[in-house]
Parts: structure tokens; C-alpha cells; sequence
């Protein structure tokens, strides 16, 4: 049977590096499509090279990239190289892909495949800010219906925010794009902070990387490594949070997971709380069911599943 057909769109990004090279390890599991990138942890040109480097990283040069958003649907844009690297890859190597993102645009191309495939099919995971779905939606509303599941990772409730008191960065880096999905009929699995900072990669865990000689997973740990330094240096010192591979982890093992409904509305108007997602599970015809929350996950068994698919890589 073939994998779940996915398209996933993200701004690499450490985290999303690892997430991605998680996702291509199973095309049996995971049909990816193709690969969208936007504007988020660095910038749009960064992004889009970095995705085309890590699908030849895994081996898959079959799978097409299209650059997308290089801003905010209406806002300055925010960047977290301070957490990622200039590159937006830790300290990995960097040099041009062999090839690079197709001519068309990224949002261009959502629009079209959703409506050339039969409606249901296509699942995104969606790894960095919202903009580029957001923007396809404004221009195409028919395609909502059309998309089978958007499972995305962003927003805070219990936890608090990573980049304001009460804002997620993906949120906070466009919150207006983020409002528009969640207001828009999909189908919305989020897993923000809530969960992600229970999924962290300890040193011990670190450690089970190891023994895994194939580069994609040389290269996972790297990445980790650079996350632990970075989240002692500047971030809350304890063990970097695996924040996108929980999208991946999720669309592959739900069963890690515990999630509610609820009603999701983002801030998009207070300077204080801007990108605050307000997360009520006391859902009714006023405030009805459109989304569901990740509340908790099982971080041992988050990473038993990122070491199996690691050694699916030769």
C-alpha cells in the first residue's frame, strides 16, 4: 500500500532538519509529495536551499521543492537564527544543493495540487509559521475542503510562549496567517509547546544516536548537539525540545500522543499578547470544536521511534 500522501511546509530550521530527515526515512509510510518552504527560523532563500540540501541528505532528489512566503502576510518578518545559525543548519556543513526549488511558486503549487487530487487526500504538515497555507486559502477558498488534515506545530497554553510570555514562534511570526487556517474549516491537529517540551532530547537519549553510523543520522545528532548547546547558552538550559519532529512522530504513531477538542482563536490585535493561542476545551455553539490540542506525549517512546527510523537509512 502506498504511504499517507503528505506535503510538508517549513522553514529549516534545526528542528525542522531533523523532521524532515525523519519523514523521508519511510516513503512505504509517508508519501511526501513535495516539500514547501516559507520564511520562519531564517530567511525565505535560506529556507528553501536548506530543504533542497536536506532531500539530498536523504536521498530522495525525486521529491520537488517549492520556495514560498519570504514575509508575513502583513508584518515585519521575524527570524530565530539566534537559534538555528546563520544558515538555519547548527553547524552542519552548508554548500548548494545540486538542484534547486522548482520555478513555481510554493503557494501556487498547493492551490493547484489540492485541486488536481481528489479532495481528502492530501495532508500537510505544516513545521513553520502559517503563511503559506494561509495565503493559499485567501486566494483559493475551495481548496479547504479539499485538504484532509493539517497537522501543525505551534502555539502554547499550559506551557506559556517561547518567544513572548504567551506566544509560540510560529504563531508569533504570523499570527494573521495562523488566525486565517484556524478560522478556515480545516481539519487542524496542533501540537505546540504543550507536548514539544515534553519530547526533549536529554543526553542520554543523545547518546542512543551514537551508535548509528549512517549520515542522516550523524547528521540528526549534530543537529541535537547544536540545540543542547544553544538552549544552555541562550534559551532555559535544560534539554532542547523537539519541537517539528512531533508532526512527523505524530502522523506516524498518533498513539504517542494524547489530544482534546477545543476551540483555537489567535491574537492578532494586542501588542502584548500577539500570536497568544487561546486554547478553550469547554467547547459550545458560541466557541464550537475546531482543532485538536496536543495535551501530553510519550518521550520514550517519541525517541524509540526516531531511532527506528534512523536505521532505516543505509
Amino acid at each position: 500500500m502506498p504511504g499517507l500522501p503528505l506535503i510538508i511546509d517549513c522553514d529549516p530550521g534545526v528542528d525542522d532538519a531533523v523532521a524532515l530527515l525523519l519523514a523521508l526515512a519511510v516513503p512505504e509510510r509517508l508519501d511526501v509529495l513535495a516539500i514547501t518552504t516559507v520564511a520562519g527560523n531564517v530567511g525565505g532563500d535560506l529556507t528553501a536551499r536548506n530543504a533542497c540540501l536536506l532531500r539530498e541528505m536523504a536521498g530522495r532528489a525525486d521529491i520537488p521543492v517549492f520556495a514560498g512566503q519570504d514575509r508575513p502576510l502583513v508584518r515585519d518578518p521575524v527570524v530565530a537564527d539566534h537559534f538555528h545559525g546563520v544558515t538555519g543548519l547548527g553547524d552542519l556543513p552548508v554548500q548548494p544543493p545540486a538542484r534547486g526549488p522548482e520555478p513555481e511558486p510554493a503557494v501556487d503549487h498547493l492551490v493547484r495540487v489540492l485541486r488536481a487530487r481528489p479532495a481528502g487526500e492530501i495532508t500537510l504538515a505544516v513545521l513553520g509559521p502559517m503563511t503559506n497555507l494561509a495565503e493559499a486559502l485567501r486566494r483559493a477558498p475551495d481548496i479547504a475542503p479539499r485538504i484532509r488534515q493539517v497537522v501543525a506545530m505551534g502555539g502554547a497554553r499550559r506551557e506559556g510562549g517561547n518567544i513572548t510570555a504567551s506566544a509560540e514562534f510560529n504563531i508569533h511570526a504570523d499570527p494573521d496567517a495562523a488566525d486565517i487556517v484556524a478560522r478556515s474549516g480545516v481539519e487542524l491537529v496542533l501540537l505546540g509547546l504543550d507536548v514539544t517540551h515534553q519530547v526533549t532530547a536529554t543526553p542520554a537519549r543523545r547518546a542512543r544516536l551514537s551508535g548509528l553510523e549512517s549520515p542522516q543520522a550523524v547528521a540528526v545528532r549534530q543537529l541535537l548537539d547544536f540545540s543542547a548547546r544553544t538552549e544552555a547558552e541562550i534559551g532555559m538550559g535544560g534539554a532542547p525540545p523537539m519541537h517539528d519532529p512531533c508532526v512527523i512522530l505524530w502522523l506516524l504513531a498518533p498513539g504517542l500522543f494524547r489530544l482534546r477538542s477545543c476551540h483555537l482563536a489567535i491574537e492578532t490585535r494586542s501588542p502584548l499578547t500577539l500570536g497568544h493561542t487561546a486554547v478553550e476545551f469547554r467547547t459550545s455553539d458560541r466557541h464550537p470544536q475546531n482543532a485538536l490540542w496536543g495535551i501530553e506525549a510519550d518521550a520514550d517512546g517519541a525517541f524509540d521511534l526516531i531511532c527506528d527510523l534512523l536505521e532505516r537509512y543505509p
